[in-house]
């Protein structure tokens, strides 16, 4: 479908929006995971509307969600972690944005650039001094476009098997 970026409203997530938050993060993760059992999916969206819930009020999550013509599109969110400082500040606050995702019908449209800008606006309000992400090979050229690199320290991980 073809979007008029015009008539897109962007929204911040609240506590009223939780469900519809979940119902799209289980769609990215549907696609990046494949299909689940119906179990599996019931219980996982129970842990996650919970854990919205919480990280919402607690102030170290926010999310926007894009509307166009009544109907949800795509949303981005950002969890925001408070880490110790060094000698010029006594701590940092870092985002992590997460599932970044457009209904495949409204994508290449430029909506999920309308979501990062408004996730990377609010960074910047609430002082956040770096923001990171994941990204898949269709996502990066966003990215970069709004200036993501490679960080300047080698990143290395450690996946536990828990």
């Amino acid at each position: 479908m073809k979007i008029d970026l015009t008539a897109i409203e962007i929204e911040q997530i609240g506590g009223k929006e939780i469900e519809l938050l979940t119902k799209y993060r289980m769609a990215y993760l549907t696609e990046l995971q494949g299909e689940q059992s119906s179990e599996y999916q019931v219980n996982l969206s129970k842990e996650l509307n919970a854990f919205f819930e919480q990280a919402l009020s607690e102030q170290r999550f926010f999310a926007f969600l894009a509307v166009y013509k009544g109907e949800a599109i795509s949303f981005g969110a950002m969890v925001v972690k408070k880490i110790p400082g060094d000698f010029n500040k006594p701590f940092y606050l870092e985002g992590d944005i997460l599932n970044m995702y457009t209904i495949p019908s409204a994508r290449r449209n430029g909506v999920s650039a309308l979501i990062l800008k408004q996730l990377i606006d609010e960074a910047h309000k609430r002082g956040i001094s770096k923001i990171s992400l994941h990204t898949t090979k269709e996502g990066e050229k966003l990215y970069r476009n709004f200036g993501f690199s490679e960080p300047l320290y080698p990143v290395l991980e450690l996946c536990s098997k828990i």
